[in-house]
């Protein structure tokens, strides 16, 4: 995907910030019941396919909806998007709501997919 430079320079300024996990710690964490794993993309991408067990909080909205799904702000949550860029964007907006226990899933849904992670079709 083409990202332009401004946006490139946010995602890498919230990363800053952020805590990044691979898919095999995000699978082990759900493997043990430790973590939530919300999928932040567009209703669209959610319906074509998602992790298995994941929970759906758009990027348009988690900040509005996120403290009435997950209301414990030390609860554990993982963020995945499409390649681990908006997810970066949404832990940073969460941290700075007092979550303290966010993390982004590097590379997202196509890293899910490419380590082979249980996934789930429609909503």
């Amino acid at each position: 995907m083409d990202h332009s430079p401004g946006f490139l320079k946010l995602v890498e300024d919230a990363k800053s910030r952020v805590r990044e996990i691979s898919v095999e710690e995000a699978l082990k964490k759900l493997e043990q019941g430790r973590a939530k794993l919300i999928d932040v993309r567009e209703e669209s991408e959610w319906a074509a396919g998602h992790a298995r067990g994941a929970q759906h909080l758009g990027k348009g909205i988690i900040e509005r909806d996120i403290e009435k799904k997950i209301p414990d702000r030390n609860a554990e949550i993982v963020l995945y998007c499409g390649g681990g860029f908006r997810s970066a964007l949404t832990a940073d907006v969460l941290q700075r709501m007092g979550y303290t226990n966010v993390a982004s899933m590097a590379g997202g849904w196509r890293a899910w997919q490419e380590k082979s992670g249980p996934i789930e079709r429609g909503s």
